[in-house]
């Protein structure tokens, strides 16, 4: 089966990921990204990778069975707060989640390249599903995959099962292997998902590394994966715009006192209408 892909300079094209999301669960949205923009996200996440073993060291992040996953690159370089104000993904969140979703969490990816017999079996390289619940077809939780270097089946493009989003049960072992794709996507391009779609992160055994950034988006009324508030601090969240603290949950908090509690409706820490 092909993978749905599509150019979003075109008029429709958010229209045409959306079936694609409906009916086959994901599609891979191209021209997101510029390479330069893609360039800069690179050496950003070397950064971030680098300023994580500082702080807990390649043992920690081992025993952890993380393989390239580098979870809360926000706090190690600015870059990645400008993958919030991307127009594409802003306009996916608002016709699947709603205006209202926030960040559920913002991993980047350094896939190493290792011999296929090497490399370890991890949750990330095994089937799953990002939003683990079925809610009789609620759709609350959305993935956007930025292809920071080409995704390709040799160097570990996710694979996914199409068609298995928004089901009860987890499909056999055997059809999740017969029916798998890689999804191959040029640098720039953008995979669009449902949060219930099994998938893995492919084996990559092309000699270099493969570099990613995820952001998964749900509806305000579920717990982040990260409190990115409290990690990244109040005055970097006030310095960024509306939407991005928004994102980030600064308009979700819950308060921890009486007097948080009785403020102006314009200074409240969770807004009505965040649902």
């Amino acid at each position: 089966m092909p993978v749905p892909s599509i150019s979003c300079k075109t008029d429709r094209w958010l229209d045409e990921a959306l079936d694609a999301l409906r009916y086959q669960g994901f599609a891979v949205v191209e021209d997101v990204l510029s390479p330069a923009f893609c360039d800069r996200a690179r050496t950003a996440l070397y950064k971030a990778r680098d300023g994580i073993y500082a702080e807990l060291g390649e043992d920690r992040l081992r025993a952890a069975g993380e393989l390239g996953t580098l979870r809360l690159p926000l706090r190690y370089d600015e870059t990645f707060f400008a993958f919030l104000e991307v127009p594409e993904v802003l306009a996916l969140i608002d016709a699947t989640v709603g205006p209202t979703a926030i960040l559920h969490l913002m991993n980047g990816f350094i896939l190493p390249s290792l011999e296929r017999t090497a490399t370890p079996t991890t949750y990330q390289n095994s089937f799953h599903r990002d939003f683990p619940r079925y809610m009789q077809g609620y759709l609350a939780s959305i993935n956007t995959l930025f292809a920071v270097d080409t995704f390709t089946a040799e160097n570990g493009a996710t694979l996914a099962v199409p068609a298995t989003h928004q089901r009860d049960e987890r499909p056999s072992e055997e059809y999740l292997n017969n029916n798998v794709v890689p999804v191959e996507a040029p640098q720039g391009s953008m995979l669009v998902f449902d949060s219930t779609l099994w998938h893995s992160a492919g084996r990559n055994n092309s000699g270099r590394d493969r570099a990613a950034l995820n952001m998964q988006f749900t509806r305000s009324f579920f717990k982040q994966q990260i409190d990115y508030v409290r990690a990244l601090g109040d005055s970097v969240i006030e310095s960024l715009p509306e939407r991005s603290k928004q994102l980030l949950g600064w308009y979700t908090r819950v308060v921890t006192s009486l007097d948080e509690f009785y403020q102006p409706a314009d200074r409240r820490m969770y807004r009505g209408g965040q649902g």
